[in-house]
Order: structure tokens, then sequence, then C-alpha cells
């Protein structure tokens, strides 16, 4: 008892003043904050957080909300100009099992940390009939620097064809995934929050944010009968100039000319319930950073399959499940010859579970284990004992939205989310126990995160 007094104890007391804290901080920003600094979607389409988002809040999507996203972010209530300008901040508590090795980063300790883990500005609507965009700026309040984000521009028309509908659409946007409307892909995938002080494992494929800013693709997909998506795109490496001036950089290498994506989707809906399937694709190959001309390159296949189901009901009682499972294929060249890898040939999988329950859009509860693992290579996982790419865990996530009825006594377009969220490990980085040699055991890195999460 006397133990836990002075050693739990105490993280309980942190943990409860996190809590007061992470209100107060985002309630005090917002009355202090100009009333038109609102969600743009919200007021552009005069409809409630609820009827787009599962949960009251984003981003996880509703059909409506896909059907939104989908139409290029054009549908509009009435003929007045709304101001395509919303703002979002992140802030969070964080408690690890263990310190983590030093040295933190800047202005942070070993362990229990308060951060702004983001601020962001959206500039955001649709225009017309035909042309809408999504446009995210970030603040990292932990590698304090402001960089682009996710960045989606559409062009949609309609045709009949055969006596269907077809939507036809051109998305441009600087992350592989990203313009999708399924929450089952990377892009978008659960977790929809994390700060970046916590631990996470080193290996993941490519498709799941390697080249998240670092790249620009031209998407072009057809939405048959409200059904069947069938997307194909190309995705490139800009110059240096250019992704040094939106606070990017090539680091995961160069691609090579252009790298084919694809996304194919079939969904279902019965009113009350959906479901979908699916299969998406990435194609890279890569040159060192740095590196142009001609030449062997690394040459990566990305393969992904998915699948969900959302039972929607009154809004009372929703349920949810999200499958995910990827498959990446390595060839190296230049990392072979340059000493980065001992193999020609490696593979790495990853498959994610999510299931949530939300009462009324506001009480929700998520729970996703997850499963990483791949081929052994002794220069490629270096720092890892095993010399292997192995984690294993399951994410827990707790949330409440206050106002998912757009019902805020500061604007019917606040909002604003409270939540917790535990990531317990049995595996990292390739073992359970004395994962890097130095002693370290895969639970040190077990987190807790205390977040609030507001917009308007």
């Amino acid at each position: 008892m006397a133990y836990w007094a002075e050693h739990q104890g105490g993280n309980c007391l942190r943990a409860i003043s996190a809590i007061a804290v992470l209100t107060a901080v985002p309630l005090f920003a917002a009355f202090t904050r100009p009333a038109e600094a609102l969600p743009a979607f919200a007021e552009q389409t005069q409809q409630p957080c609820q009827a787009c988002h599962v949960g009251g809040f984003g981003p996880q999507l509703t059909p409506f909300g896909r059907q939104f996203k989908l139409n290029g972010f054009t549908l509009r209530a009435g003929d007045a100009f709304t101001l395509p300008v919303s703002a979002a901040v992140i802030a969070s508590f964080n408690h690890t099992d263990a310190d983590q090795p030093p040295p933190p980063p800047t202005h942070y300790a070993l362990n229990n940390n308060f951060t702004i883990d983001q601020v962001n500005l959206f500039i955001a609507g649709g225009f017309f009939d035909h042309f809408g965009f999504f446009s995210q700026y970030t603040y990292d309040g932990v590698g304090r620097g402001i960089a682009w984000d996710n960045q989606d521009w559409r062009v949609v028309d309609t045709a009949t064809i055969f006596d269907s509908d077809v939507l036809f659409g051109l998305s441009v946007n600087n992350a592989p995934t990203i313009d999708d409307a399924w929450n089952t892909t990377p892009g978008w995938g659960f977790p929809y929050t994390t700060s970046s002080l916590n631990p996470s494992p080193g290996a993941g494929p490519l498709i799941a944010g390697g080249f998240a800013g670092k790249a620009l693709g031209v998407n072009a997909y057809a939405w048959w009968n409200s059904e069947i998506l069938a997307e194909f795109g190309l995705y490139f490496t800009p110059g240096n100039p250019f992704l040094r001036t939106f606070g990017a950089s090539a680091d995961n290498g160069w691609i090579d000319g252009v790298a084919p994506y694809f996304r194919l989707a079939y969904q279902k809906d019965y009113g009350d319930q959906n479901f979908e399937v699916g299969a998406f694709g990435l194609f890279p190959n890569l040159r060192p950073p740095g590196s142009h001309g001609s030449g062997p390159t690394d040459d990566y296949a990305d393969f992904g399959f998915d699948a969900s189901y959302q039972y929607m009901g009154d809004n009372s009682n929703i349920y949810m499940a999200q499958l995910r499972f990827t498959h990446e294929d390595q060839n190296y060249g230049p990392s072979l010859t340059g000493g980065g890898v001992s193999n020609a040939h490696d593979s790495l999988d990853d498959i994610r579970l999510d299931a949530s329950y939300y009462w009324h859009n506001t009480l929700g509860a998520t729970i996703q284990p997850f499963y990483t693992w791949g081929s052994r290579d002794m220069l490629l996982y270096a720092g890892n004992r095993t010399f292997r790419p192995d984690s294993t865990g399951i994410n827990f996530q707790t949330d409440y939205t206050l106002f998912p009825n757009s019902d805020s006594p500061l604007g019917e377009r606040f909002n604003m989310r409270v939540g917790i969220q535990y990531t317990l490990y049995t595996e990292f980085n390739g073992a359970a126990s004395n994962w890097d040699g130095a002693g370290h055991s895969a639970s040190d890195n077990n987190t807790l995160r205390l977040f609030t999460w507001i917009a308007y």
C-alpha cells in the first residue's frame, strides 16, 4: 500500500490534474475565439455533426458523410456564402508504464507529459456543383513546426450509364488513401488521434503514412449507383523546394517516376445498417533520399483488403466493426548495396480489427487488437534484439462528445470531445522482453493518454 500511494497514487493525482487542465484549456480557447471560426462543412450543409460523423465528431464517416466526400464536398444548403475556414486543437496528457529512453523531445520529460499535440487550420468547402476541397495545415506542438497536412482537392460530375447513376471524380491529394471515404484504410483509420510523444513500433507498411505530405497524387474514380467504387491514381515526389515550402521532406526516398495506386470497394446500404468490402494497393519504386537519375531502385508492392459494418439504427445505439489487412513486398536494390538491409527481399504484414459502440452519438468505446510481423533482417531491424519487426497489442479508447446535435451554448458549430486511450503491448519491435537488448520489455511502452479535441 505504501508503494501504491507513493507511485500509483502520484500518477492518479497527475491524471486527475491533467483531466482538469485538458477540459479547461479548450473551453477558455473557445470563449476567446471569434464566432466565425466554426467547422466549415457543418455551416455549409446546415447539418449537425452526427449527420456526417459517427459519434458526433470526426473523422469516422456515416453513409451520408461518405456521400458528401465522394461528391466532392459540394452539397450546400441554400445559396448563401459560408466562410470556408475551421480550426481544431488537440491536447493530451501522456503516461507510459516506464520512463522512455533519453533524451526526450525538447521541452518534455521522460514521462508524464502534458502537450498541445496539434493546432489545425482547415480551409474547406464546396463551390458550384463540381468543385470542392479539404485543405489542412498543422502546427505540431511536439516538434514545434508548421506543415501542410491532409490535402484533398476534387472535381466531380455525374452521368447516367445503363440506367444507373454514376459519379465521376478527380482528386488531387498528398497521401495515398487520404481521399478514401471509408475509415478502414490507413489515411483515416483508428485511432483517429495520437500523440508523437508516445512510443510506437518502428515498422509499418509504406502505404500506412509513409508518403503522407511527401507526395502528390492525381486519382480518378467512378462511384457506380452509390455501391461500387473504382479508383486509380498516380503519385510522384515533388521537388525539394516545393516540399520545404510546405514543411515536408522526402525522407523515405524519392518515387522513381510515378507510383500506381488503386482502390476498389463495394458498399451496400440497408437504411439502418450498411457494410463494405474492398481492396487497395500502392506500388512505389524508390531512390535513396537526395538521389536522382537512373539506376536501380528499392521496389515495394503494398496490397490491402478491408471490410466494415455499421449498424446505425435510430442513432440511439450504434455498433461498428472494421478490418484491415496489409501485405508489403520489399525488393531492395540501393539499400542492399549501401548496407541498409541484409536481405534482397523482405516482407511485412499488418492486421487490425476495431469494434466500436456509441450511445446516442455521445458516449463511445472502441477496442482494436493489432499485429505486425515480417522478415528477419539483421540490418533493417538492427535496433531490435531479434532483428524482427513483430509488434502485437491492443488499443482501447472511450470518449465523450459534448455536442453531437450542434446545440452548444457557444454556438451551433462548436464541438468538443474528451477521451481516454490505453495502448497495451504484448510484443514490441520483435520481442516481449528485452526487445532492444538493453532490458526493456514490451510492456514498458504501455501508454495511457487522456485527450481533448475541440473544433470550431
